[in-house]
């Protein structure tokens, strides 16, 4: 399934205040970054933030559920959490949302080329 660009092009115009949107595809969706930083994912028509323990709390209050998949009969979670729904047509929410994001994402190790 194509990742819908203007789902993608929404979050890039919403963070322009902040940095630079680019995306890479990545298994049937796309992994999106804020001038180099990992801070969001688009996979199954739907907006993944990144998440880490100093941001929990936030995502748990929001009710944002963990992204998972499935893999050899097992269900699997990873560190991003789907935007509130009220978030997709308000930019200011978005990009708060995407700024506890992009934090997280700075806070995560950096992985070795």
């Amino acid at each position: 399934m194509p990742v819908d660009a203007g789902l993608v092009a929404r979050v890039a115009e919403a963070m322009e205040p902040v940095g630079a949107v680019t995306s890479r595809a990545m298994m049937g969706g796309a992994t999106l970054y804020c001038d180099g930083v990992v801070f969001a994912i688009v996979a199954d028509d739907a907006l993944w933030f990144k998440a880490d323990r100093a941001s929990d709390a936030a995502w748990d209050a929001a009710g944002c559920e963990r992204f998972s998949y499935g893999r050899d009969g097992e269900v699997r979670t990873m560190n991003y959490r789907r935007v509130p729904d009220e978030a997709y047509d308000d930019a200011d929410a978005l990009r708060e949302w995407a700024r506890l994001a992009l934090e997280a994402g700075l806070r995560a190790p950096k992985r070795k080329k």
